[in-house]
C-alpha cells in the first residue's frame, strides 16, 4: 500500500508524510515534528503477490487485512483513534505481519501521547521490513523526537539506501532537522539543501535552513528561507516565532510584531504567543 502525503510528503508503505515543523529557540532548545504518516490522501499499492488461481485461506486473510487497514486508515484520518486501533488490530488477527497495520497502531499511540508505545510499534515495523525506507524513516523520526537525535541519523541513512523509497525528501528533511538538534550543523545544512533540491517547497527543510542561517548570523538569508517556508505550507506557531525573531534581528520591529500578532490570533493556545521577539510576555 502506498500513502501520499510534515503534514509531510512520503508514500506508502504507510510511513511518511506529515507536516514538518521545527520549533525554535535561539537559546538552543528545539521542539521538532517530523514527516509522519499522513492519512488525508491515500493511494494503495499492493506489494504482495496477486492470487488469481485460488481463493484459499491465505488469500482471504490477506484480503481481509488489507480491507481492515483501509478502514483503520480512514478512521485515523477522521480522528477516530478508537476505530483506527480496532480495525488495525483486526487486520493483525488476519495477518500478524501487516506492517501497515502495525504502523497505524504506532500513529494512534503517538496521537494519544504514548511515545513509548508508538516507538514499540514503529520498531516492530522496522524489524518486519528492515530495508523499507518509509518504515526506517518513521522509526528514525521517533528516535529523534524521543531525545535520541544523533542515534536517529543512521536510520535515516538506511532509509535513503532503499532505492525503491518513493520520496527520499522525507528522510532527508528529517535527517537535516535531527542533525541540527544533534549539533551536526554541516550535515544538517547538507541534508536540508539536498531535500530542497528534490522538493523546492519542502516546508521542513525551508524552516530548518532559515533557523540555521539565523543562528549563523545571516539574517537576510534566514528571511528568504522563512518567507519561502510560509509560502510553501500553512503557518504554524514555530514558523511564526522564527519569522518574528528574524525580523527582530533585522531591526524591523513592526514586521516582528505582525508575526507575533498572527501567532496570538491564529494559535492563542500556543506556548510563547505573548509579545516580544521570542513571543514571551
Amino acid at each position: 500500500m502506498r500513502l501520499e502525503g510534515r503534514r509531510l510528503w512520503v508514500k506508502w508503505p504507510l510511513l511518511a508524510a506529515l507536516i514538518a515543523l521545527a520549533a525554535i529557540s535561539l537559546s538552543g532548545c528545539k521542539r521538532l515534528t517530523f514527516v509522519r504518516p499522513n492519512f488525508d490522501k491515500a493511494k494503495y499499492e499492493h506489494t504482495g503477490p496477486d492470487y488469481a488461481v485460488r481463493d484459499d485461506k491465505r488469500t482471504k486473510d490477506a484480503s481481509s487485512a488489507r480491507t481492515r487497514v483501509q478502514l483503520a486508515q480512514a478512521a485515523l484520518r477522521n480522528g477516530d483513534l478508537d476505530g483506527a486501533e480496532r480495525d488495525a488490530r483486526t487486520a493483525l488477527k488476519a495477518d500478524p505481519r501487516s506492517v501497515d497495520a502495525i504502523t497505524i497502531l504506532g500513529a494512534v499511540a503517538e496521537r494519544r501521547g504514548d511515545m513509548a508505545g508508538a516507538g514499540q510499534h514503529y520498531k516492530k515495523a522496522v524489524d518486519l521490513a528492515p530495508e523499507r525506507g518509509a518504515f526506517l524513516n518513521n522509526y528514525g523520526a521517533w528516535l529523534c523526537a524521543s531525545g535520541h537525535a544523533a542515534e536517529s541519523l543512521s536510520w535515516f541513512d538506511r532509509a535513503l539506501a532503499d532505492s525503491a523509497y518513493a520520496t527520499p525528501t522525507a528522510a532527508l528533511a528529517n535527517a537535516g532537522s535531527c542533525a541540527a538538534t544533534a549539533g551536526q550543523t554541516q550535515r544538517a545544512e547538507r541534508d536540508l539543501r539536498t531535500a530542497l533540491a528534490l522538493d523546492a517547497n519542502n516546508a521542513l527543510a525551508l524552516g530548518g535552513l532559515a533557523r540555521i542561517e539565523l543562528q549563523q548570523g545571516n539574517a537576510f538569508e534566514a528571511r528568504a528561507f522563512s518567507e519561502r517556508r510560509l509560502a510553501a505550507a500553512p503557518a504554524d506557531p514555530d514558523a511564526l516565532v522564527l519569522a518574528s525573531q528574524i525580523e527582530q534581528k533585522l531591526g524591523d520591529t513592526a514586521a516582528a510584531a505582525r508575526y507575533v500578532q498572527r501567532l496570538r490570533a491564529e494559535f492563542p493556545d500556543a506556548q510563547g504567543s505573548g509579545t516580544g521577539d521570542d513571543g514571551k510576555r
